[in-house]
């Protein structure tokens, strides 16, 4: 039995690893708008690995705010709670407040049931860059990454990257250093992330979410970071709007 239970991960986690070297869309971030994408791109039968550091996927939606489980969306996100089948409660006007636990959950189990693969434990150290177009990830495991061993990553080749890193936009920096180009920003550059503003943060986040580089785009509290707008604490709206603009970015560019 002991050796059943062996293989039988072995095997299954290598099929699904060989089965993602070469997708239709990576997507860098386990947080609420990286899982909306792969949901979504998932759902039109595209190849879609999602990479995750940490153990859980989810990002900042579970700790709510101050580990007061319960975040707020505006009706503008409703239908998004619906295709997700999240509960919610109306607080007033146009807010409603949601379970984080309950809602993070949602996400991953729909992404998944989709068709998504998540590889958790796994940090980005690069990306594949090919005729001047971000072409694919460089791959490690997060404790390899964190502990500054000296161990060679993986490839991951992709039609679209989306850096869904949040705060850090690591993806986005790491081309902008890298290779010396202009991104589709104001100044050509990762303009960074400005002090909190709800109501700016929640409108340029849809903005902002956008292909930043051939190849590369950025959706969630990356693109406002990318960008250079604000950053708009624990209300989710915008964050699960912009996984399904960019999915529906990414899905109408391979359509040609």
């Amino acid at each position: 039995m002991e050796q059943i239970v062996s293989t039988g991960i072995i095997d299954s986690y290598f099929k699904k690893l060989k089965e993602s070297l070469s997708v239709d869309a990576a997507i860098v971030g386990g947080g609420p708008s990286g899982l909306v994408a792969a949901y979504f791109l998932a759902k039109k039968g595209l190849n879609v690995a999602l990479y995750e550091r940490k153990l859980a996927p989810g990002g900042g939606m579970w700790g709510g705010a101050m580990m007061f489980n319960e975040i707020v969306v505006q009706g503008e996100a409703l239908h998004l709670l619906d295709e997700f089948k999240i509960k919610y409660n109306k607080y007033k006007d146009n807010y409603y407040t949601i379970d984080s636990v309950h809602a993070t959950s949602a996400l991953i189990y729909e992404a998944t049931k989709a068709g998504a693969k998540i590889f958790n434990c796994t940090s980005i150290e690069d990306v594949v860059f090919h005729d001047g177009k971000v072409s694919g990830i460089v791959v490690n495991w997060a404790p390899v990454h964190r502990e500054g061993m000296h161990v060679d990553p993986l490839v991951v080749m992709a039609k679209a990257v989306v850096d869904g890193t949040g705060h850090d936009c690591e993806v986005a920096r790491t081309v902008e250093r890298k290779n010396n180009v202009r991104l589709n920003t104001e100044t050509g550059k990762v303009v960074g992330e400005r002090s909190l503003s709800v109501e700016e943060a929640e409108r340029t986040t849809i903005e902002n979410t956008i292909e930043i580089f051939p190849g590369l785009y950025v959706s969630g509290m990356a693109a406002n970071g990318v960008s250079g707008s604000y950053r708009m604490g624990p209300i989710f709206g915008s964050m699960l709007r912009s996984g399904e603009k960019v999915a529906g970015l990414i899905a109408e560019e391979l359509k040609t």
